[in-house]
């Protein structure tokens, strides 16, 4: 089976891994810090925070920026759900923006228009789909005009460039970025991710709510009697100061990711020659189209999404996706819009606001894309699907 997305762990990984594990701690221990320090620098950030998933940070972000119950945050409707549930959990509510068709994040005319009209709206959480960064330059200058706070979805992105050239992660334009090391990412712990910052009371906040709300770094204890004995700060003494959360990362995830993190570079050069590829072989393919109709230099090429009017074919997207499984070649759909879940529609959510998300979605298709895909791989790929379509 060719899958849609797959990692890439050499034995050097593995080896530091068991190393880890034979000879090292397993949890809150230094190579936690040093994953931090490797992936700020990576990115450009002055902090990063590592946590057991990119939902929880986004989770842990939302709620580090404190805002008041119930101010709504714009997002997109393309995404996984976990970049609106994660607003959910810190008490606000998502406000879903159609999304702009040619780069398939949000459509920037539409945030201006939304946040003049509503002064309920406090953040945004923009989401950088399937590698591709948003305009962060146009967003920053919306939320500098408006007061409002920005937390980016980089799940998708990490080795993405934004237009200067800065790294997606340095927060240049942002409060926080999120990053995610899922398997199929552009780097992986197995599970796991970072929030990246740059203001240092974030950070500290984001460091006691990733570990149960426990003081952390200079916070000065509250009580004065029960911390010191004689003067001195008791050895065993701590401070739960808010109700925080045990989203902590692994000794052994941190030790694969900076193992890992060395390879970003050639992972994303060879995405992109993949992607170069793909364009090679689908010139005088009929029915198929790049789904982000941009320049992707800049891009994590993530995902390889295309887009195919199956209203037109005689073969339904559920058909295709079972006859490419059938021979050995994985596909799959990003995503289901996320007001189109039951959930989100008995919260009152609906469709009417955001058609062109709507188009993608019953257009869309991800096909294999990852640095190990070999060239007669894609050739497959691309040869057996033509061949279903002109059927």
């Amino acid at each position: 089976m060719i899958p849609y997305g797959k990692h890439n762990v050499t034995w050097g990984d593995a080896f530091r891994v068991l190393w880890q594990v034979r000879f090292r701690s397993l949890t809150q221990g230094a190579q936690i810090e040093k994953f931090e320090q490797e992936v700020a620098k990576t990115v450009g950030a002055k902090y990063a925070v590592a946590v057991s998933s990119a939902t929880a940070g986004l989770h842990l972000a939302a709620l580090a920026l404190k805002l008041p119950q119930g101010s709504k945050v714009i997002t997109s409707p393309i995404s996984f759900v976990a970049s609106s549930n994660s607003l959910l959990y810190a008490g606000y509510k998502p406000e879903f923006l159609d999304i702009d068709p040619a780069t398939l994040n949000l459509d920037l005319k539409l945030i201006k228009a939304r946040v003049e009209l509503n002064s309920e709206i406090k953040a945004i959480l923009p989401v950088h789909f399937a590698g591709l960064p948003c305009d962060m330059e146009q967003i920053s200058e919306i939320s500098r005009e408006y007061d409002l706070k920005i937390i980016e979805d980089a799940a998708h992105a990490l080795g993405a460039k934004y237009t200067n050239g800065s790294k997606v992660g340095s927060c240049q334009y942002s409060d926080m970025t999120v990053l995610s090391f899922h398997p199929v990412k552009s780097i992986t712990t197995g599970e796991g991710g970072m929030v990246t910052t740059n203001n240092f009371s974030l950070y500290k906040s984001l460091l006691r709510l990733r570990s149960h709300g426990i003081n952390k770094l200079d916070d000065e204890f509250q009580d004065p009697i029960l911390s010191k004995t004689s003067g001195s700060t008791n050895p065993w003494y701590y401070e739960m100061i808010e109700l925080g959360y045990n989203y902590r990362m692994t000794e052994i995830q941190a030790v694969l990711g900076m193992s890992q993190l060395k390879r970003l570079d050639k992972f994303m050069d060879k995405r992109l020659k993949k992607l170069t590829k793909y364009s090679e072989l689908f010139q005088g393919v009929n029915h198929v189209k790049f789904a982000q109709s941009c320049n992707l230099k800049n891009s994590a090429n993530h995902l390889m999404p295309v887009r195919i009017n199956f209203s037109n074919l005689k073969i339904s997207r559920a058909d295709l996706m079972n006859s490419l499984r059938h021979v050995g070649i994985g596909s799959q759909v990003h995503y289901i819009p996320i007001p189109m879940q039951p959930y989100y529609k008995l919260l009152g959510y609906d469709i009417a606001n955001i058609p062109e998300a709507v188009s993608y979605y019953l257009e869309c298709l991800s096909l294999p894309l990852f640095p190990d895909l070999s060239n007669s791989e894609q050739n497959k790929v691309v040869k057996v699907l033509a061949k279903l379509l002109a059927k």
